[in-house]
């Protein structure tokens, strides 16, 4: 049974994770929350649940603002062709639904079958925002805190730089 928001931020508490978490509407891509960027500080996140080519499953966890080079990615971290998983691996592994997908949902994998990767740019900042289980909220917490939780889980993070599309990256500077 997948964890509750409320049983997670039970788990960032018995860690000693600071969090706080805003309400707002259902939020299902990087353009719709937006508008909220100015409301709730900190950096924004999103989280692409990916599979390789021999069923390797991968989070890649970065800020909203980049836009990933999946090829790219795919040769830093030698890994035979990235795709977008399907929401059905989606609520198998992590027990999310699409639009959902956050680090978070780590704690619903429970045969530790994800790879996780983690942006440096986003540790480098000092908060980092990412829903908490579901769509309709955004819980801030410390970016080392980020690392701390997901080491906790058991998990090894790989903390890479992922290449970004040099056109989108460009725009948002």
């Amino acid at each position: 049974m997948a964890a509750t928001p409320d049983e997670l931020f039970a788990l960032l508490d018995r860690l000693g994770i600071e969090h706080s978490t805003v309400q707002h509407p259902p939020i299902f891509t990087v353009e719709e929350g937006r508008p909220w960027h100015d409301r709730i500080p900190g950096l924004h996140c999103k989280s692409l649940f990916i599979k390789d080519r021999r069923g390797g499953i991968w989070l890649v966890v970065m800020p909203a603002h980049k836009r990933a080079d999946l090829a790219r990615l795919e040769r830093i971290l030698a890994a035979p062709r990235f795709s977008f998983a399907r929401p059905e691996l989606l609520q198998e592994v992590l027990e999310l639904t699409p639009g959902s997908v956050t680090p978070f949902g780590l704690i619903n994998d429970r045969q530790r079958r994800v790879t996780v990767v983690l942006d440096q740019q986003m540790l480098d900042a000092a908060w980092v925002n990412f829903h908490p289980l579901h769509n309709a909220a955004s819980t801030t917490v410390r970016s080392g805190d980020l690392l701390r939780f997901v080491r906790a889980l058991g998990y090894d993070p790989i903390i890479v730089q992922p290449p970004v599309r040099e056109e989108l990256a460009n725009e948002d500077r």
